[in-house]
């Protein structure tokens, strides 16, 4: 066996095969071309052929895209409407509160000056109000500084009890005179205070009582107010115009009450 010529494609002949096997082969193999032909074109075809949805599922997807679009152009105007509002209450907020702060920082001053004076110091103490940050009030505090007579700069912290008391006197004072209201009712805010400054504190309350400011309106239309205030001091109660007093009624197991005019007995 010569297996030298192994490598060698081998040849064929078909001569010696009848016609008709030849024929049947040709056939079977133009069959096969053509089916693959056909194949080949029809899937060209069938890339090619437009999508005959494709125009539904357009509508569809624009139909879609308009509510969307719609929806968010009203979201939108939603937005805009509510952060117009949001800023216009922002602004009123910052107007309004500008508005008493300007009231109160502007008498504040004359109101300690009111209750830190006396005959030795005639121009009372200093007092005065800042913001912390003027364009954003509310993202900050307020500076409170009172400076009694005599007495340098300093914190409050550092004031005495007594200097505490005046100072926070007159915010209160001066916080009500922005909006009155009818009466104050003060429980014991003279408990750290010396007799003097008890004085000065009562007589500035006298002289803002309905009767005083009554008598001395002028063109500034300013308003007087009642004051309940809650007192052991007689230095205190003793310029008040009615005496209210408290004490338990042990038989009948009850709290009971005394009052007195005094305004018989003002001195003339």
């Amino acid at each position: 066996m010569d297996t030298g010529s192994s490598s060698q494609e081998p040849v064929l002949d078909y001569s010696q095969l009848s016609k008709i096997y030849l024929q049947d082969m040709r056939r079977e193999k133009y069959e096969a071309d053509f089916k693959q032909r056909t194949g080949e074109l029809v899937a060209e075809i069938e890339r090619t052929a437009p999508n005959l949805k494709a125009l539904d599922q357009y509508d569809a997807l624009q139909r879609k895209e308009n509510e969307v679009t719609e929806k968010f152009e009203a979201a939108r105007k939603e937005e805009r409407e509510i952060s117009d509002r949001y800023n216009t209450v922002k602004q009123r907020r910052y107007e309004l509160f500008m508005e008493a702060f300007d009231h109160i920082s502007k008498g504040i001053d004359k109101i300690y000056k009111q209750l830190t004076k006396s005959h030795t110091h005639p121009l009372g103490g200093t007092a005065y109000l800042n913001l912390e940050n003027e364009d954003e009030p509310f993202l900050h505090g307020i500076k409170y500084t009172a400076m009694p007579p005599t007495k340098r700069f300093r914190d409050m912290e550092q004031l005495s009890s007594g200097e505490k008391t005046v100072a926070a006197l007159a915010l209160l004072f001066a916080i009500h005179s922005f909006r009155p209201s009818p009466f104050f009712i003060l429980d014991e805010v003279d408990a750290a205070l010396d007799n003097l400054n008890v004085a000065k504190v009562a007589g500035f309350i006298g002289s803002k009582s309905c009767g005083c400011v009554a008598g001395e309106q002028g063109s500034n239309g300013e308003c007087g107010f009642q004051s309940i205030v809650i007192s052991l001091k007689d230095s205190f109660y003793d310029k008040a115009e009615a005496l209210v007093g408290v004490y338990r009624d042990s038989e009948r197991s009850c709290s009971r009450t005394l009052t007195f005019d005094l305004t018989k007995y003002r001195e003339a």
